[in-house]
């Protein structure tokens, strides 16, 4: 083969980069795949004296198997190779998720092949001999562009993943306290722990940690826990080998990879299983972790952020939770209050989320219609409360939420003022509450649970701890 041209000398030392990865002290990672013993050693010398972190194979399998077991920024393929040729491996790896940037290099160069290896993905062609200052030059581009790349799907997993903006509106000062404290530890690498009932706002607290911390320019990825099947959760966390399973056809990333550089939230942690727990404990401590069907560890930095409206050491007395676990994402941990003990905080809301439905429109509550909000429970806390403020920006006329507006109790539905004697109890309206919710939705828990804003498990809890029993004839 014809030797490149060694324009640059050798050194052991590192000239300084331009290049991020230099700067953040994240060497680009290069494979390369060539044949010729003495030109590989060569180049290898070359790019790791240039502050590379470099990987060398004799052939094409066995590039292409380094190519899918491990994370490179960008390949270096000889088209003419033993086992597989470049172009076949640059073919079969641009099928793999998130590939690296493959520059194809030949002794042969003809305008075929390179229009060969331009439609099949490569970012580049070179011919030998070329000057190695050209190699690395040409290197650290391709690296820029799959930097690229992974900032655009990282950018496309926040958006397909967010939420309305929203924000805490709040007086009380306990709350005032902990979002003070979500401040301070935003910074922080170290697990975070979010308990409180539902719909209290623990989403919102971990996109507040991601947003005022140093990984806000990286991905926010959640998962709900009990959303996701046992037997897909693993896959789901730490993704799939291509071969792993009959129907696996191509390597999937998991959410830990799609994560990395940001974080990931992972709410109703208590509802994993307690296989998976062990591997997310072996996760968080090694930050390393194994695909499902792979025997190539995955190493990421990600910062996990964990929910739960259960009581976790509970399900540790109770042998449903890991307690090695639990002592690894409760490194710091934030308790949201209940709504019910906000109640200085419910006009505000109230009065934020009137304004939020009005579109346009000058909308005010009656004084009736506060003070039924204020003696309600609040089940379902502030997501229930928005819920309730939506319906009654729709039900209002002359821009006037009367009490009958707000769906809190039959005498307060059929628009009856409330004297001080006919005032019911906290439980005796939350009652009331559920019992109609679940007629109007025809006693369909799922539905009836979405729009109380409380999870089905804590609809059912409900439904036993009042004794409702379904009408003959009506399902689930």
């Amino acid at each position: 083969m014809t030797l490149p041209s060694v324009s640059s000398t050798i050194s052991p030392s590192v000239t300084p980069a331009s290049s991020r990865a230099i700067e953040e002290g994240s060497p680009i990672r290069v494979l390369i795949a060539e044949d010729e013993t003495h030109l590989g050693t060569i180049l290898e010398q070359f790019m790791t004296a240039r502050g590379f972190s470099v990987h060398i194979v004799r052939d094409g399998r066995a590039a292409l198997e380094q190519l899918r077991t491990e994370n490179f920024d960008v390949a270096l393929l000889d088209v003419v190779m033993p086992e597989l040729d470049g172009l076949e491996v640059l073919r079969l790896i641009r099928e793999e998720p998130l590939p690296p940037e493959i520059i194809v290099i030949t002794g042969n160069g003809t305008i075929e092949t390179a229009i060969a290896a331009l439609k099949l993905g490569a970012y580049d062609f070179l011919s030998k001999p070329y000057r190695m200052a050209e190699i690395e030059a040409l290197v650290r581009r391709a690296w820029e562009k799959r930097m690229l790349a992974r900032d655009n799907m990282h950018m496309a997993s926040r958006l397909q993943r967010a939420t309305p903006h929203s924000q805490f509106v709040t007086h009380f000062a306990p709350l005032t306290a902990v979002l003070s404290m979500v401040d301070k530890i935003a910074p922080s690498p170290s697990p975070v722990l979010i308990g409180g009932e539902s719909g209290t706002g623990k989403d919102l607290v971990a996109r507040l940690l991601h947003a005022n911390g140093m990984r806000a320019e990286g991905p926010f990825v959640d998962l709900n826990c009990a959303a996701i099947a046992e037997s897909v959760m693993e896959m789901e966390l730490f993704g799939v080998e291509k071969g792993a399973f009959p129907g696996a056809d191509q390597r999937r990333m998991g959410l830990f990879e799609l994560a990395a550089g940001g974080t990931l939230y992972l709410d109703n942690v208590g509802d994993l299983d307690l296989k998976v727990q062990g591997k997310l404990l072996r996760a968080l401590e090694s930050g390393s972790f194994y695909r499902v069907g792979g025997t190539q560890k995955v190493e990421v930095d990600v910062r996990v952020v964990a929910s739960s409206t259960r009581d976790l050491s509970r399900m540790v007395q109770a042998g449903t939770f890991r307690d090695d676990l639990l002592h690894r994402i409760n490194t710091i941990r934030i308790a949201l209050p209940a709504l019910r003990e906000r109640i200085v905080d419910i006009p505000l809301l109230a009065q934020h989320f009137l304004a939020e439905f009005a579109y346009g429109r000058s909308l005010r509550l009656t004084d009736d219609a506060l003070s039924a909000l204020e003696k309600y429970r609040w089940p379902g806390n502030v997501r229930e409360l928005r819920n309730v403020m939506e319906r009654a920006a729709l039900l209002a006329t002359n821009g006037v939420v009367e009490a009958a507006d707000l769906p809190l109790g039959a005498e307060v539905g059929a628009g009856v003022r409330p004297t001080p004697a006919q005032v019911l109890s906290l439980g005796e309206l939350e009652r009331r509450h559920i019992a109609d919710v679940l007629e109007r939705s025809h006693w369909h828990q799922g539905r009836a649970a979405e729009m109380l804003g409380i999870s089905p498990k804590t609809l059912y809890r409900k439904i036993r701890e009042y004794g409702f029993k379904r009408p003959s004839g009506r399902s689930v």
